[in-house]
């Protein structure tokens, strides 16, 4: 994998299996970014009826998504605060509805952190085993997925999330498209 795969602005054209999937990642990161880019409060809890789903709980839940993927299920490594504080099976939902509890700096900061210790923790697993290399998770069937399974689910968990905050991001102030501009950087 290259040292320069977290400035890609999407997967190269033929690059090798490493650099596709994070290169996949990394985009849908960046679309997710651009689309929370700027948003005050009034904008992160702002709704489409008849969802619940704000973009200030998809920052929150994917930063939530980051830390369980790519610290707890990937190293093993207890993810820390704030979750490992949370009573997950009394607030299942925790995530989504304690988003609306925080100023936006505080959210975007979260999600960056989480990114950012993604980015680390997914290097150093490619430098250890490839993209084939096993997880620390283990399945209810005792079965442990590659990191290139967890990474194409967190490319669907990011994709999936990009079309929700579209709609949401083009009914606040009319952004819209497919990709930000060339020259943005969220990071």
């Amino acid at each position: 994998m290259s040292e320069d795969i977290e400035i890609l602005l999407e997967p190269p054209i033929a690059g090798d299996e490493a650099d596709t999937l994070v290169g996949s990642l990394e985009r849908q990161r960046r679309i997710f970014a651009w689309k929370c880019e700027g948003l005050d409060a009034a904008g992160l809890s702002a709704r489409l009826a008849p969802s619940a789903l704000t973009v200030g709980g998809m920052l929150k839940h994917l930063a939530l998504v980051e830390a369980e993927y790519f610290t707890l299920r990937l190293l093993g490594e207890d993810p820390g605060p704030p979750w490992n504080t949370v009573d997950w099976e009394a607030e299942p939902d925790w995530d989504w509805r304690s988003a609306a509890e925080h100023t936006p700096e505080e959210l975007y900061a979260l999600w960056h952190a989480e990114v950012t210790r993604s980015r680390a923790n997914i290097r150093k697993a490619l430098t250890d085993g490839g993209p084939g290399g096993l997880v620390a998770y283990t399945t209810r069937t005792g079965e442990s997925p590659s990191l290139r399974r967890l990474l194409i689910d967190i490319v669907e968990e990011y994709a999936r999330h990009v079309g929700q905050v579209d709609l949401i991001r083009e009914s606040i102030d009319g952004r819209v498209g497919e990709d930000p501009p060339e020259d943005y950087s969220p990071f």
